[in-house]
C-alpha cells in the first residue's frame, strides 16, 4: 500500500484539484490510501475530502506543515509514504513511478521527484511563472548538492521514516532538516525525473515574499551557530544582491522556457526577488526584523500567538 499524505491550510479548491489528480492515477498495482491533515483552517475541508474515495481527514493543531505530515505518517498503513502538498497536482503516473522505483530496487529508501511550474496559460507565462519555472523547486540540484528534497514531492519507505524520525516544526526548514538527518543515518535520497508534480506559481509578489521571509529566517537560525556569523551573513547578503548577473546563462539555456520574452520576464523576476531577499538579510543582520516572526508566517494563527506573547 502507498499512503499519500497531504497537509492542508485554507486551500479547499486547490485540495479538490489535488485529490482529483490523485483519483486519475494510472498504473499502481497496490492499494492507495490518502490522508489529508488540516492544520488550522477556518473551515475543515470535510466536503472536499468526502467527495473522493479512500480519503481520511485528520486535524493537527500544532502549526506547521511538518507536524501535519507527522500526524499523517503516524496514522498511515502503507509500506510507502508519499508526500504532496495541497496546492500541487500529481502527474498521472506519479504513484506508479513511486511503486516501480521502490519495487525495482530494494536499496532505494527515499525518492525525490521533479517539481514543475503549472502554467495557467501554456506558452504565455507571467513574470512570476517565468521566474519560478527556472529558479523554484530545483530538486535535482538540492538532492545532489545538499542531500535533501522538498516535501511537496517526496516518497519514503515507512520503516525508514520511523528510523529517521519526525519532521521538525515551523521554526526550521523541515524538508532540509529531515533529508539531511536521513543522509547522516545512511539513507540517500534518489532523484526520479519521471516522478512529476506540478506546482502553481505564486500569483502575487507578496506570496513569494512570504516564502523567502520564512526561508531566510531559517537560514539565519543555522548561520548563527558559526563564528563571525554576522559578518558572514552580511557578505552573503551582498552576494545575493549581485547574483542576478551570474544567472543569465541559466536563464538563456533553460529548457523550461520558450522564447526571449519569457526569458526576459524570468530575469526581471529574478532581479526583484534577489533584491528583496538581500534587503531581508540586511534587516535581520541589523536587528531591524525579528526572525521568529518571519518564520511563523506560514500559519497566521501561529503568528497571532507569537504577537500576543510579545
Amino acid at each position: 500500500m502507498i499512503s499519500v499524505i497531504i497537509p492542508h491550510l485554507n486551500q479547499p479548491e486547490m485540495l479538490r484539484t489535488c485529490l482529483a489528480a490523485l483519483s486519475r492515477q494510472t498504473g499502481p498495482t497496490g492499494p492507495v490510501e490518502i490522508i489529508v491533515v488540516d492544520n488550522g483552517s477556518n473551515h475543515l475541508p470535510s466536503e472536499v475530502c468526502a467527495a473522493f474515495p479512500n480519503v481520511t481527514l485528520l486535524s493537527e493543531t500544532v502549526p506547521g506543515p511538518g507536524p501535519a505530515r507527522n500526524l499523517g505518517a503516524a496514522n498511515a498503513n502503507g509500506e510507502y509514504l508519499a508526500f504532496i502538498d495541497a496546492d500541487c497536482i500529481a502527474d498521472d503516473g506519479w504513484l506508479s513511478e513511486i511503486e516501480r522505483q521502490f519495487s525495482a530496487d530494494a536499496t532505494k529508501s527515499i525518492l525525490g521527484g521533479d517539481v514543475r511550474i503549472g502554467l495557467e496559460r501554456p506558452g504565455q507565462p507571467t513574470l512570476l511563472e517565468a521566474y519560478e519555472s527556472v529558479f523554484a523547486y530545483r530538486m535535482k540540484e538540492y538532492i545532489s548538492k545538499q542531500g535533501f528534497t522538498g516535501t511537496g514531492n517526496l516518497a519514503v519507505r515507512a520503516t525508514v521514516f520511523t528510523s529517521v524520525g519526525k519532521f521538525g516544526g515551523i521554526d526550521i526548514a523541515e524538508d532540509r532538516d529531515w533529508g539531511q538527518r536521513a543522509l547522516a543515518k545512511g539513507f540517500r535520497t534518489h532523484y526520479c525525473e519521471k516522478m512529476i508534480v506540478y506546482h502553481p506559481a505564486r500569483k502575487t509578489f507578496s506570496e513569494l515574499a512570504l516564502k523567502w521571509q520564512r526561508h531566510t529566517a531559517h537560514d539565519l537560525a543555522r548561520a548563527r551557530h558559526k563564528r563571525a556569523w554576522r559578518l558572514r551573513w552580511i557578505v552573503r547578503a551582498a552576494a545575493v544582491a549581485l547574483s542576478p548577473a551570474a544567472e543569465l546563462l541559466r536563464i538563456c539555456t533553460s529548457d523550461r522556457l520558450t522564447g526571449w520574452k519569457a526569458r526576459g520576464l524570468a530575469f526581471a523576476g529574478l532581479f526583484l526577488i534577489r533584491s528583496y531577499r538581500a534587503a531581508i538579510m540586511f534587516s535581520l543582520a541589523c536587528g531591524a526584523t525579528d526572525a521568529t516572526t518571519l518564520s511563523r508566517r506560514w500559519n497566521p494563527q501561529s503568528l497571532l500567538e507569537t504577537l500576543k506573547n510579545n
